[in-house]
């Protein structure tokens, strides 16, 4: 059976995002990737959060879930408890990733479903007309802050890596192609997976001009398994660095789940979970 183009996983809804928004980029970075690894749209799944980047699930072939501000990681989660066997990928901005949803990243860290988490970072409120975020630079002067914001970013790379995300990686949105082959790997990679990708607003907080020289791609001779190094590379601010930082394997948290169903049916007298449900159906 011949692979699916990545246009044939857009839908016809066509994107409302600002002409020129890094979201374009994401979009068709995800669509080459789920082309590449020939993800049947019936058994893909994408949740989102809100904002500009949680529009996208309608424009991409796939069950969609719109999630409240911040909870994008927890409904992930349940989705692929409640069937493994689906592609779960979560989408969200750096406001809803970072700010009400950050307090999640932590413990989808700790439990590492096999989700997929694209964060689209533009450094600002872009739907709510260019309010600072969690990842605006100090000084930043918005609507909201005439004379600048006096909050000092975070840094979410080296966050991730402290966390223990078990790969974490940071990508371009005007460098489809790597984004792609970055968000391939995530995906061959069994575990919680987070990719910031810097993703330029052009209406609140236009960046273009200015990114391409700061950025750098990993060093080849990187240790993506050293998570000291990864956290030292995440923290040099000499250069935007882009690529796989941080890549760990360990169980996944529905493969541990699972197995505690069996280990319960094993132990005598403890009943399987299924038998109970049997008592009221």
């Amino acid at each position: 059976m011949p692979k699916i183009s990545a246009q044939e996983y857009k839908t016809k809804i066509e994107p409302v995002w600002c002409p020129g928004c890094g979201d374009f980029g994401v979009l068709q970075a995800i669509c080459n990737a789920l082309s590449a690894k020939d993800v049947d749209p019936k058994n893909l799944v994408f949740a989102s959060g809100i904002g500009c980047s949680g529009r996208l699930p309608p424009y991409v072939k796939s069950y969609g879930f719109h999630t409240v501000h911040g909870r994008v990681l927890p409904i992930a989660t349940g989705i692929k408890i409640g069937n493994p066997n689906l592609t779960v990928i979560a989408v969200g901005g750096d406001g809803d990733a970072y700010a009400i949803g950050g307090g999640h990243i932590p413990h989808t860290a700790r439990r590492n479903p096999d989700i997929k988490y694209i964060v689209m970072d533009n450094g600002t409120y872009g739907l709510t007309k260019g309010q600072s975020s969690p990842t605006s630079p100090a000084g930043m002067k918005t609507h909201a802050s005439p004379y600048g914001t006096t909050e000092i970013p975070l840094t979410p790379i080296a966050m991730a890596i402290a966390y223990d995300v078990s790969f974490v990686a940071r990508a371009y949105s005007g460098k489809a192609k790597e984004l792609a082959e970055i968000i391939t790997k995530a995906m061959d990679h069994r575990g919680f997976a987070l990719i910031n990708v810097i993703s330029p607003c052009i209406t609140f907080y236009n960046t273009y001009k200015e990114l391409p020289p700061q950025l750098a791609a990993i060093p080849e001779d990187h240790d993506r398994t050293n998570r000291a190094k990864a956290f030292e590379l995440a923290l040099d601010s000499s250069k935007i660095h882009l690529g796989i930082f941080y890549q760990h394997e360990r169980p996944t948290y529905e493969s541990r789940l699972h197995g505690l169903t069996d280990k319960a049916g094993e132990s005598g007298g403890i009943p399987r979970l299924d038998e109970i449900l049997l008592e009221f159906t």
